[in-house]
């Protein structure tokens, strides 16, 4: 079990190690990269936007001016995208941490589907970084790294049931949002089963930042820029909100504690805000009948077999 003294503010010293954090150029993804780099951590902050990526790291570089850091283009709702940036990554050293964080949080009002013909939330959310793991596991390996899956409190107060990942029917902002995070859920917990079976030296781990509002969230040129309006209502949800920055705490520590464990499901202390701390799973991503299916999905929908489990299976044949 991880310890009780975990301070957010004096992170272990992470020097030497390298770490790549999806939807790195604000909110969650990019506090998760400063933290990493404050503490002496190789950071490689990715996006889909190159001109916000450098905004993002030159704002780290102020926040920490001997950071290191590197960018990378990432789309993760487009499948080619998502190849040819893991195909750079493992083109380096071993990664110790893979944080799967970029995502889509106000989902468009009518359905829309990527040029891979998947509706784009589930594509950002989910599929995505399914496929981004599975091509980056073999760099992880060499690390004996871990991953983490940025779940949602929306899964525990709107327990949907996860029957058509796509929406194909039914399809609303809240319910696109929503089953994207049952989805990232179930599928973190499911690859720390298989990996566990196939023995492969990597954690899956998931983790939930509580609710993180901009508008508590400190000003920073290029990254947060709240107005006054946003910042008057998110305050008055204070008792129930926290800001991004220690919304990543929990990401982050998921991602470095070395007494984190694989198969964990990590947020806030009081749920909604606090300290980070290891927490009940959401009931509805128990099912591994449901996360076996799910695995199925995404392995098909994107084409992309984890490279350690394929061995596996031909092995036990």
């Amino acid at each position: 079990m991880a310890r009780d003294d975990w301070d957010p503010d004096r992170l272990p010293d992470l020097s030497g190690r390298r770490y790549l954090v999806t939807g790195s150029t604000r909110g969650l993804g990019f506090f998760a990269s400063l933290q990493l780099a404050g503490a002496g951590a190789h950071v490689i902050m990715t996006g889909r936007n190159p001109h916000r990526l450098t905004t993002a790291r030159a704002a780290l570089r102020r926040q920490v001016p001997d950071a290191e850091v590197e960018t990378l283009l990432l789309d993760t709702s487009n499948l080619g995208s998502v190849r040819a940036a893991a195909a750079t990554a493992r083109g380096r050293t071993g990664l110790h941490g893979l944080l799967l964080n970029a995502g889509i949080v106000h989902p468009p009002r009518q359905r829309e589907v990527t040029r891979d013909g998947h509706e784009v939330v589930f594509a950002t959310n989910a599929l995505g970084h399914y496929a981004l793991a599975g091509e980056l596991l073999l760099a992880l390996a060499a690390g004996r790294g871990r991953m983490v899956w940025v779940g949602s409190m929306s899964t525990v107060i709107s327990p949907m049931e996860l029957i058509d990942p796509e929406l194909e029917n039914d399809y609303t902002p809240w319910r696109a949002y929503v089953q994207s995070k049952i989805a990232t859920t179930a599928l973190g917990l499911e690859a720390d089963r298989r990996l566990r079976a196939a023995h492969v030296p990597i954690a899956s781990i998931v983790a939930h930042p509580g609710y993180a509002t901009g508008g508590r969230t400190r000003g920073i040129a290029g990254i947060n820029t709240p107005s006054r309006g946003k910042r008057f209502l998110d305050n008055l949800q204070a008792p129930i909100s926290q800001s991004k920055e220690r919304g990543a705490w929990t990401l982050v520590r998921a991602l470095v504690d070395p007494l984190a464990e694989g198969g964990q499901f990590w947020g806030p202390s009081r749920g909604a805000t606090g300290r980070p701390v290891p927490a009940t799973v959401p009931r509805v991503a128990r099912d591994a009948e449901l996360a076996a299916r799910l695995w199925n999905y995404c392995e098909h929908a994107t084409g992309t077999v984890w490279p350690y489990l394929k061995a596996s299976k031909t092995k036990r044949r």
